[in-house]
């Protein structure tokens, strides 16, 4: 996926950008840093990368020629050429600042960088990457003088946690460019302007995101089947057991031999049909009949995969595996509903 092994920090600036409904306005730096410092240009480096390890990857969104995409836009001119990285960098800088307009944002430092020697997916090129650090921390410093020890305080930033960061790879250019992002506060309402309207991405259709979707799309179909009764709770782990034991045992997803194998019923098959077509319809998509199957999007869905049985008030059981191994029934002299588990020791 990523090696930043070899990565050379080429340039860096830090600007300061601040919250525009609150008119905090923005500071630019007169020119870029000198880093002559090895150890404080291998912490910058792991601050900026160390956070990207997801398969996620984006596109700047730009559809056809008519559409604008000024991040794509910079990025584009920086590619084509370096030495406009100090200009361009104030260019997008302004930009934030005129999207920072939800209350909650906060003013903070602002990293343009231009990064050479990139791996991902095995691919060598050049980045440009943005990073801002919104929250501060204390730190305690203890000093020695004259045989005693004081101890005070500074507020800084913490090189173990960075705040939003983006990486913009120069390959696929046609497609809007490949882009990584962090986002350590995106479940806040205010963090949504990075991504869609400073950066303006959509995810890269690829196979971690085929792969997603589709089992997204198979988590929707089994809560639709069940909460219309048309299957039982034990139909609905057995379809997504079935469905999990697909995706880890298989390399490649084919429609076809995925209603064969999981599905298996032929009115189910054509309820995933039906249930198939709307849900790329809500989503404006479509949904590959093959493709490769992303081992890192499986394990990103182990909370589908993960059943439980709530029975009543009384019992919550956990099928992790064989679903076959559980019997519903009903007891008429009790006038209750049961499931037999079977097993072989028990730990």
């Amino acid at each position: 996926m990523f090696d930043f092994s070899e990565t050379i920090l080429q340039n860096i600036v830090v600007h300061n950008v601040g919250n525009a409904t609150n008119n905090e306005g923005f500071q630019v730096s007169k020119q870029e840093l000198n880093l002559d410092n090895d150890i404080l240009k291998s912490l910058l480096l792991g601050y900026f990368l160390n956070p990207f390890k997801s398969d996620v990857f984006f596109n700047f969104a730009v559809e056809n020629e008519q559409d604008t995409n000024l991040m794509y836009e910079i990025s584009d001119s920086i590619f084509e050429n370096p030495s406009s990285f100090y200009e361009k960098s104030i260019e997008i800088a302004e930009f934030l600042y005129e999207k920072s307009i939800h209350p909650k944002i906060k003013k903070s430092e602002f990293y343009v960088v231009y990064l050479r020697n990139c791996v991902v997916d095995s691919e060598l090129v050049d980045a440009i990457g943005l990073f801002k650090s919104e929250n501060k921390d204390t730190y305690l410093k203890v000093n020695n003088r004259n045989e005693n020890f004081e101890i005070e305080y500074e507020s800084g930033i913490n090189i173990h946690k960075l705040d939003k960061g983006c990486l913009i790879f120069n390959t696929e250019r046609e497609h809007g460019y490949k882009v990584s992002i962090i986002d350590a506060i995106n479940k806040s309402s205010e963090a949504f302007y990075w991504k869609d309207e400073f950066l303006k991405i959509k995810q890269r259709e690829d196979n971690f995101y085929n792969t997603k979707t589709v089992i997204d799309m198979c988590k929707g179909f089994t809560k639709q089947m069940k909460n219309e009764q048309e299957i039982t709770k034990k139909e609905q782990i057995d379809f997504i057991k079935n469905t999990e034991k697909y995706f880890t045992e298989n390399e490649v997803f084919d429609n076809q031999a995925f209603a064969e194998e999981v599905l298996i019923k032929p009115e189910i098959v054509e309820s995933f049909k039906k249930y198939k077509s709307s849900f790329e319809e809500e989503k404006n998509l479509s949904l590959e009949d093959g493709f490769e199957i992303s081992g890192n999007a499986v394990k990103d869905s182990k909370g589908f995969f993960r059943s439980v049985l709530k029975l009543d008030k009384n019992f919550h059981v956990y099928v992790h595996s064989k679903p076959e191994f559980l019997e519903r029934g009903f007891d008429n002299s009790k006038g209750m509903n049961f499931y037999k588990l079977y097993y072989e020791e028990e730990k």
